[in-house]
């Protein structure tokens, strides 16, 4: 299995096909002046005031999601974690050549943020606690939540417009949000006009192990499935996800409880082989589900990251209308 394809806090618990939790405290919005210059103070989503001399400008993301943040206000980072898998699943946001690796989304080279010089790192609650104190020995660390299976919209907004905050950048948030939005609404419109509005439209990724395929299902509380609400169609998922990502686990018998739905999935052939199209070819059980027989299985262009922000959903948005119209 391909640890790129997982949150960070799957990657400890992905033998079990579970997400487990990473933390309860719920974000506070950060207020401060943000005039050039002047200094700025923050609270972050441990609840922790970070305080900046002014907007940061040399600024390190520790998860794709936040780099996306970042890219997407203006903001190139002079370090983000493996810059090679963002490249392969962040389509909507491509960082510069000079972009420096600081290491793992999981484990980032202290050593190498230490070297950039940076006036702010900025993290998710997926960050072990103890890498986030050795980054603040030098450094201002402000912590996102990595999701909210009660709120993933929400969080979605809160994380991009703190970051912003952080780097007076509102003015671009405000225009990155509002792209999002009208992306939403022209996506529902397309899909009301295509007689598709409360389709049932169940998304999955999956993997290849051992000769075996996992599935892992974006129930209702995924970034996705939200999306997809608000886009109109339906989520046909009866699995509880974790409260966090809103993902759960399944297996290919799993599938036969979906029913004639419209089955969606995105893969990356730079990272993986494709685990519905390659793994359950002459699977008896696959190949007799409706949405299988029925031509409704959609593959979604490579790129675009399932747990991105603003800039992937409008990759996802497009993708997703542009495949069921078609």
């Amino acid at each position: 299995m391909n640890a790129r394809l997982l949150p960070l806090t799957a990657l400890a618990s992905a033998a079990l096909l579970a997400l487990t939790g990473c933390g309860t405290t719920e974000p506070a919005s950060g207020t401060a002046a943000s005039a050039s210059g002047d200094a700025i103070t923050l609270t972050d989503a441990r609840g922790t005031e970070v305080e900046l001399d002014g907007p940061a400008t040399r600024v390190v993301g520790t998860e794709w999601n936040v780099v996306e943040h970042l890219v997407s206000l203006g903001v190139m980072p002079v370090g983000a974690a493996d810059t090679e898998g963002y490249s392969a699943w962040v389509a909507a946001e491509p960082l510069s050549d000079d972009v420096t690796d600081i290491g793992t989304r999981g484990e980032p080279s202290i050593d190498a943020v230490a070297a950039l010089e940076p006036d702010l790192v900025v993290a998710t609650t997926d960050l072990p606690e103890a890498a986030i104190a050795q980054l603040e020995e030098f450094v201002p660390v402000l912590v996102v939540r990595s999701a909210d299976a009660d709120g993933q919209i929400e969080q979605m907004y809160e994380n991009l417009e703190l970051i912003a905050e952080a780097t007076a950048t509102e003015d671009a948030a405000d225009e990155v949000l509002a792209g999002y939005e009208t992306a939403v609404a022209d996506g529902k419109a397309a899909l009301a006009d295509a007689g598709l509005e409360g389709a049932p439209v169940a998304f999955a990724d999956g993997w290849i192990a051992s000769n075996q395929v996992s599935i892992r299902p974006f129930v209702s509380g995924s970034l996705l499935a939200s999306v997809n609400e608000q886009l109109g169609v339906v989520t046909p998922w009866e699995l509880e996800g974790d409260p966090d990502y809103g993902l759960a686990s399944a297996d290919v018998e799993g599938l036969t409880a979906l029913g004639d739905v419209h089955f969606v999935y995105i893969t990356n052939g730079a990272e993986a082989d494709d685990p519905f199209a390659t793994g359950l070819a002459g699977n008896a059980i696959w190949e007799s589900l409706p949405f299988v027989t029925g031509d409704k299985v959609h593959r979604l262009p490579d790129g675009i990251w399932m747990f991105g922000g603003p800039s992937s959903m409008e990759l996802y948005i497009d993708g997703l209308v542009s495949t069921l119209t078609a």
